[in-house]
């Protein structure tokens, strides 16, 4: 059976394509015939998916049973306005079978299935469903990204929360830049206090995936 692994984060630009990118490299490095699928994608502008269309070229190098694929099949649902599906779709009903289907299509090419989300947990989608209604709809383990500047000890136990509250079980790991040298002082501090466990993505995805793996 696939495994499914979605990635979220704390806010949109935090690093999920990106952290998307490195596990799909490093399971792929241990055996593993890798997949991803991104269900909705905004800020699509005459079929150009930038998200996408980056993580198509990433799993082609990686699965040749995806070269076969185009971008449509891997974000199923796009829209040009960039914002919150709810608003870019004009609360068009979320399309479910339409998402089950390029699931179903691409988790037959792979063992491991990265899906990966649009902006934070509590990112409208229609009336009925936020982000993190997804991830419980599809049963997958969540990697939460967060960030490392001013700000992510509340973003990240918000988050957190959100998570435990559904029961989702989940890993959590920081996304730090090149200028977020205060991190060490102005936050690591306090997740140490509490037993946090700090992983990092550039540093720590061997353990992000094992865990997450694990789960």
């Amino acid at each position: 059976m696939t495994k499914r692994i979605f990635i979220t984060a704390t806010n949109t630009d935090i690093g999920k394509t990106y952290t998307s990118k490195l596990l799909l490299k490093e399971y792929a490095s241990r055996g593993l015939k890798i997949g991803i699928i991104k269900p909705i994608e905004t800020g699509v502008v005459d079929g150009v998916c930038p998200d996408g269309n980056e993580l198509l070229q990433v799993v082609q190098e990686l699965n040749d049973e995806f070269k076969a694929l185009h971008v449509e099949d891997i974000v199923p649902i796009t829209y040009e306005l960039p914002a919150a599906p709810f608003v870019a779709s004009d609360n068009k009903k979320l399309n479910l079978q339409k998402l089950d289907a390029a699931i179903e299509k691409v988790e037959k090419l792979c063992d491991v299935l990265i899906i990966e989300g649009a902006g934070g947990l509590y990112v409208p989608l229609d009336d009925n469903y936020m982000m993190i209604d997804l991830i419980e709809y599809l049963k997958a383990k969540t990697l939460l990204v967060t960030h490392c500047s001013l700000g992510c000890i509340n973003d990240t136990l918000l988050s957190k929360k959100a998570l435990e509250d559904k029961n989702l079980e989940h890993v959590i790991a920081f996304n730090c830049r090149k200028d977020d040298d205060s991190f060490t002082k102005v936050s690591e501090p306090y997740f140490t206090k509490i037993d946090f466990e700090v992983l990092k993505v550039s540093d720590d995805i061997d353990k992000i995936c094992d865990v997450l793996y694990n789960l």
